[in-house]
């Protein structure tokens, strides 16, 4: 006969009671588990697919199943230590029956109650007494304290390493039709592929967190899942909202780019404008220097025309136009000169008369 050994994928039928009361607290059998009034039409009931010592069933069960045979029943007897713990007389509070009458609660002995702790935590608790305006309520488990005694049969030791992966994926997953799900297994490495399971992501995530764990405990170091956690953990709108983002930044700059550009346009016009006024000042002022020159030109040149009366007209004009002018100031100069001529030789020629006349 095979004996069980611990890291074995097996099939376990059991039957747990309380020692004390003979109370059935859990089962695998649909039959005795509406008997005990503890069915629950949403379990699933047959032999429970289990690796020894990873502490898929009660730590005092576990591991008392090394070296049981498969197909032969026994009785296992799990002391409180081993079970669910002994009694803790510090998990018993008192509490003022007005506490619980402002939550609208009437508590009486029995009661199931649940209290959250400042820290957020969650306890669950059974009414003992309800006297005097106070409430002792028990934390600690129902079966605390407890010897617990199980009837167990190992009904299968699974021998094939894809029949074991799935025996683990239906403890984990039992809502997975393993047909569908694909498996890959080598020496210490294995690969299920969860693509065509149609499982929600919060199941799958939770299911391969928890299978992964199961794998390497029977001997495979390296485990892959498809999807991987990671993936799966990913916000679907993630890529979308990155791409969001980039074009709206895009928009946000592009606009004071367009601005600035057209600013920086708008201020080397006003620089040429301001550059071309530089240049022309300089000429207007020399435009205007050029006016006083000549007066003081024009000067000698009645006091010559007072000596030599014989010149004429087109000589005075040439020796006025005969300075020397810097490009850019050429026209205006030429034309401050041919008017300021024209006025001297009219004042030229009105002297010429009087001296004439005299």
């Amino acid at each position: 006969m095979m004996k069980v050994q611990k890291g074995d994928v097996i099939r376990l039928h059991y039957t747990g009671r309380v020692k004390e009361t003979g109370e059935v607290f859990d089962t695998t059998y649909e039959e005795v588990a509406k008997e005990a009034g503890i069915y629950n039409e949403n379990g699933i009931y047959g032999p429970v697919p289990i690796a020894v010592g990873a502490g898929h069933v009660l730590g005092g069960l576990d591991e008392q199943l090394e070296g049981l045979e498969v197909g032969k029943k026994y009785e296992i007897i799990v002391p409180p230590e081993k079970g669910f713990g002994k009694r803790d007389p510090k998990l018993i509070k008192t509490f003022t029956l007005g506490q619980f009458r402002r939550q609208g609660i009437y508590p009486f002995p029995g009661m199931p109650v649940e209290i959250e702790t400042e820290s957020g935590r969650k306890l669950k608790g059974r009414v003992l007494t309800v006297s005097g305006g106070r409430v002792r309520v028990d934390f600690n488990h129902p079966y605390a304290g407890k010897h617990l005694i199980y009837e167990a049969e190992v009904v299968e030791k699974i021998e094939d390493p894809i029949e074991k992966v799935k025996a683990l994926i239906e403890l984990r997953m039992p809502m997975v039709d393993t047909e569908k799900v694909i498996i890959e297994v080598g020496e210490k490495d294995v690969t299920v592929d969860f693509s065509n399971a149609g499982l929600d992501k919060n199941t799958l995530v939770l299911g391969e967190i928890l299978l992964e764990s199961d794998l390497k405990f029977i001997g495979y170091e390296e485990v892959n899942f498809k999807p991987g956690v990671d993936e799966l953990l990913k916000p679907p709108e993630e890529t979308s909202e990155k791409e969001t983002e980039v074009i709206e930044l895009e928009e946000e700059v592009s606009e004071p780019l367009v601005e600035k550009t057209e600013e920086s346009e708008t201020k080397v016009e006003e620089k040429e404008k301001e550059e071309v006024k530089e240049t022309e000042e300089p000429s207007r002022e020399n435009a205007e220097e050029a006016p006083a020159e000549e007066a003081e030109t024009a000067e000698k040149k009645e006091e010559t025309k007072k000596e030599t009366e014989k010149k004429t007209k087109k000589k005075t004009t040439r020796k006025s136009t005969s300075r020397k002018s810097t490009k850019g100031r050429k026209t205006r100069r030429t034309t401050t000169k041919k008017t300021t001529s024209k006025k001297k030789t009219k004042a030229a020629e009105e002297k010429k008369s009087e001296s004439k006349e005299e």
